[in-house]
């Protein structure tokens, strides 16, 4: 009897505890569909992987560890560390790098990158071009500071959407095409900032090997530059209070429009010496100032060359066959037939920066 007894209670606890499981699966059933799924193209809180995975490999496709001097050939579907370079060879090869669900980079022809090591739990990521074709594809709605772009002479901050780099090496520097295709972008360097780009705008960066000549020019589009004048002294007439601040020159980077910025090491101290230049789409200089980064005491504020008898005109010109917009442009002095002076001190300052002449830093723009 007390064996009958005893599985007739097991019997009973052994039904309540599947009653039990059974509530509280059809609890998380429920709760589950009454949660919110997430919608299409929504960045979660971890955008990429932990680590880069190869979706895609075709022809000859390879990879270097960090650490390692050999390249290997790469493997689909394997997970590889941050830190490791990859490289494709041959005009029918292809990569394409998944750095997270709606996140990848892709190589085509000879191209090669680098993934930058971070620290273990580090959501954010960084690539650095070496050469070749490389196209990027990110979420829309990814966060601030999440991927990054780095080349030698500049750095391509929080885009989102689609956007193509070519890179390559010259004989005295290097030279990228940047391209937003969608979305935005924005690039930072020494002495100049775009804070954004935008879909269709795609422009040229030239520097020199050692970084003493930067040079912008405008393909497609309408691009603001954010260039740096130096530092400048303000008074407060009321107060009489002078203070110090930075002063920045906007242009708009159009078509066949440029920046040249020279730089020189002095040889004396460790200021550098800048030149920042601006041409419109005839080639002609219409902005230009020479200083030594942050000191107020030596910079030139703004030196520009007119042609002609009337200012007015002149300046109404040149922003119409450039169709560009600039900021405190002053026109101090005209030139004169086959004068000296000013005139030939400017045309000096457009071929080779007066402030910061480089020999290694010829460029090759087309006006």
């Amino acid at each position: 009897m007390k064996t009958i007894f005893g599985i007739l209670t097991c019997a009973a606890m052994l039904a309540a505890t599947g009653s039990a499981f059974a509530q509280e699966d059809e609890e998380m059933d429920n709760e589950a569909a009454a949660k919110p799924q997430a919608k299409a193209g929504e960045v979660q809180n971890r955008p990429f992987h932990a680590l880069p995975r190869c979706r895609r490999a075709e022809g000859e496709v390879k990879v270097r560890l960090p650490g390692r001097a050999q390249w290997s050939a790469i493997e689909e579907d394997r997970f590889y560390p941050l830190g490791s370079a990859f490289k494709t060879v041959g005009s029918g090869s292809q990569l394409i790098l998944e750095m997270g669900p709606e996140s990848s980079v892709e190589l085509k022809g000879d191209a090669a990158l680098g993934t930058r090591a971070q620290p273990l739990g580090e959501k954010s990521r960084t690539i650095a071009l070496d050469y070749g074709s490389v196209a990027v594809k990110l979420p829309q709605a990814l966060a601030e500071g999440m991927f990054k772009v780095a080349a030698p002479g500049f750095t391509v901050c929080n885009p989102v959407g689609q956007s193509h780099f070519d890179f390559k090496r010259t004989g005295d520097g290097d030279e990228a095409v940047v391209r937003c295709v969608t979305g935005t972008l924005a690039i930072e360097g020494r002495h100049f900032l775009i804070p954004a780009m935008h879909a269709a705008n795609e422009l040229r960066i030239r520097t020199s090997t050692d970084q003493l000549f930067t040079g912008l020019f405008g393909l497609s589009g309408d691009i603001l530059v954010k260039l740096d004048q130096g530092m400048v002294q303000r008074r407060d007439f009321e107060t009489n209070e002078v203070t110090t601040e930075a002063k920045n020159l906007d242009w708009r980077l159009t078509p066949k429009t440029a920046v040249r910025i020279h730089r020189a090491v002095p040889a004396v101290g460790k200021r550098m010496a800048v030149s920042t230049m601006t041409f419109d789409s005839a080639g002609q200089l219409r902005n230009r100032c020479a200083f030594t980064e942050g000191l107020s005491t030596v910079n030139s504020g703004e030196l520009v060359l007119a042609n002609g008898k009337n200012k007015d005109d002149q300046a109404k010109k040149a922003a119409e066959a450039a169709e560009t917009t600039t900021a405190e442009v002053d026109f101090d002095e005209e030139e004169t037939d086959g004068g000296e002076g000013e005139g030939a001190e400017a045309e000096k300052a457009a071929e080779g920066g007066e402030a910061g002449e480089s020999s290694s830093a010829e460029d090759d723009f087309d006006f």
